[in-house]
């Protein structure tokens, strides 16, 4: 398992539009992505999981991903924060 940790800085957090970017570029992975918000977590090929977080700007998550190709994986995920939240 390869984790990593982000601080959101979009204004409005995780919302609609980012999150339904995220969940296509997580389904395209081969990894198990899951965003951790404190004690609450969700997969992130799930929508309403991941909206459900509550996670607004200023909030240091924590990705988790866990598959045979982790290392890119997580490096490719990461890279998708960095561009979009």
């Amino acid at each position: 398992m390869k984790n990593f940790t982000y601080v959101i800085t979009d204004e409005i957090g995780i919302h609609a539009r980012p999150a339904g970017l995220l969940v296509k570029a997580a389904k395209a992975l081969s990894s198990t992505v899951v965003v951790k918000n404190g004690a609450k977590s969700a997969d992130a090929r799930k929508l309403m999981a991941l909206i459900g977080l509550g996670v607004r700007k200023g909030t240091e998550i924590t990705v988790e991903v866990t598959g045979e190709n982790e290392a890119a994986d997580a490096a490719e995920i990461q890279a998708f924060f960095e561009n979009n939240l």
